[in-house]
């Protein structure tokens, strides 16, 4: 067991030490278009399905409550959170419809919606980012080893990865860091 769960750490790590270094310029884009988006005055909105809607709402309370240190909150929104909403979409319409039918509903041209797919063939995803590009949003896509968000978002971040965990994981990681990332550029004064 011991040795399981040193193999586990050591392949997450490794995972997301390739994928940060390998993406480290992108990432630098990245935080800097975000933190430009919520600077002037526009939101985020994230959103995915399972582990990926759990970090959608991780990721978006992370800047509407706070990260590293106290500030005015950040414009974010998961639109995995909202029951009624789904449901109703989901049988009314489908599944395939639940994030698109609410970037048409919330987003506005500069917002930035932010789609997360371990497999990056999400049907939903992939229809939320299309929806998005046609109102003026750009995209960002977090995925595994690419699929059909990784030919459609704008910014792709892709995981070099099978396992649907370590792929999650550096997500999160990458999550975190844009949070951080973001705190610095627009409240550089908090970090003297």
């Amino acid at each position: 067991m011991k040795n399981i769960i040193l193999n586990i750490l050591e392949e997450s790590i490794n995972v997301k030490d390739r994928f940060i270094k390998g993406n480290i310029d992108l990432i630098v884009k990245g935080a800097e278009r975000l933190a430009a988006c919520i600077a002037s005055g526009n939101k985020i909105l994230i959103f995915g399905n399972g582990g990926s809607a759990a970090d959608s709402q991780h990721i978006a309370a992370e800047f509407i409550n706070r990260f590293q240190i106290e500030r005015p909150p950040l414009a974010a929104i998961a639109l995995t959170t909202d029951t009624s909403v789904i449901t109703s979409i989901g049988n009314d319409y489908g599944f395939d419809e639940i994030f698109s039918k609410q970037i048409k509903a919330l987003g506005k041209k500069d917002d930035i919606a932010w789609g997360i797919s371990t497999s990056g063939d999400s049907a939903n995803v992939i229809k939320a980012i299309n929806a998005a590009k046609e109102i003026g949003l750009f995209t960002i896509g977090f995925t595994g080893r690419g699929g059909k968000l990784a030919q459609c978002a704008d910014m792709v971040f892709s995981v070099e990865s099978d396992k649907t965990a370590r792929i999650q994981e550096a997500h999160i990681t990458l999550g975190h860091i844009f949070c951080d990332i973001i705190e610095r550029i627009i409240f550089p004064e908090e970090f003297v």
